[in-house]
């Protein structure tokens, strides 16, 4: 049975669509089967990994409209072990159109039931608002992956999602768990960013994940070539932030029988990278 994680965050802006596609793709490097699914209206996800918007391609909408079934929605992309099912704008209907519906919120949840022994993980890209899409993507979840920027702000915004996932253990899904809070474009340097470390390592423990994001301009232009970083750039700082948190996630759920083929994917993406790269496109990237 694969295993559903929610990349969610009601603020926007602090990294979850970069955060959905490197998670995704850095599980697909290790040779893990893996699944994304945009769930949000504006499709970032879908376009990040190079598919232009196309109203009449099988997509999420149309799994929450029991219109279509997952498996028609599949999508393969240019990493082997990655999959995608795509959002469109329609979405935003939804929200509306699921109010009155039987079932509203295990929409999501029975849509991927089918898949759920082809994965090992299956990544659920939410909007940035709590919602009724951010709720089937919560009730299909088996835990919540927080992405979180290393600012006071972020640690107000966290305390709704909190309170939403407290909500949903008691009456949707008892099983809900917290994957872990990750900090995104997160500058070590500063000292509003070590007490803000400091401060969700008191409160959430071990839940905080040891890798940290930096800000990285490879990871803001992998998505205008519909790549993922570790496509565009294995060797730059955010790529291999993503990858360290891949392993970090899969340590704690599968053998480590699995960890070696992560690591060799990763030296043999690093050194397809084009040979002409110079030294000036390299400290671009750190």
């Amino acid at each position: 049975m694969g295993r559903v994680i929610a990349v969610a965050n009601q603020k926007g802006g602090v990294g979850k669509t970069t955060t959905a596609i490197n998670l995704a793709a850095s599980f697909a490097a290790a040779e893990v089967n893996t699944l994304l699914v945009d769930c949000d209206p504006q499709s970032n996800a879908t376009s990040g990994l190079g598919f232009v918007k196309d109203p009449d391609r099988v997509n999420s909408y149309h799994l929450l409209m029991r219109d279509a079934s997952a498996e028609e929605a599949l999508l393969t992309t240019e990493l082997e072990q990655l999959w995608l099912i795509p959002a469109h704008k329609n979405l935003i209907g939804a929200n509306i159109e699921l109010i009155d519906m039987e079932g509203r919120e295990f929409r999501m949840r029975e849509a991927l039931a089918p898949l759920r022994d082809r994965f090992q993980f299956i990544v659920l890209d939410c909007p940035p608002a709590l919602d009724l899409l951010t709720l089937n993507a919560l009730v299909a979840a088996d835990a919540v992956l927080i992405p979180m920027q290393g600012e006071y702000f972020a640690l107000e915004g966290v305390s709704e999602l909190l309170d939403t996932i407290e909500r949903i253990r008691a009456s949707l899904n008892p099983s809900l768990g917290i994957e872990g809070v990750v900090l995104t474009m997160f500058d070590e340097r500063t000292n509003l960013a070590q007490q803000v470390m400091a401060e969700l390592k008191n409160y959430f423990g071990e839940k905080l994940c040891r890798t940290t994001v930096p800000r990285n301009i490879r990871l803001a232009e992998a998505p205008s070539h519909g790549k993922a970083a570790l496509m565009y750039d294995p060797r730059s700082k955010g790529a291999e932030s993503y990858i360290r948190l891949a392993k970090e996630i899969i340590e704690r759920q599968v053998p480590s029988s699995v960890q070696a083929p992560m690591e060799e994917a990763v030296a043999e993406s690093a050194t397809e990278a084009p040979a002409e790269e110079t030294a000036a496109e390299m400290d671009k990237s750190a």
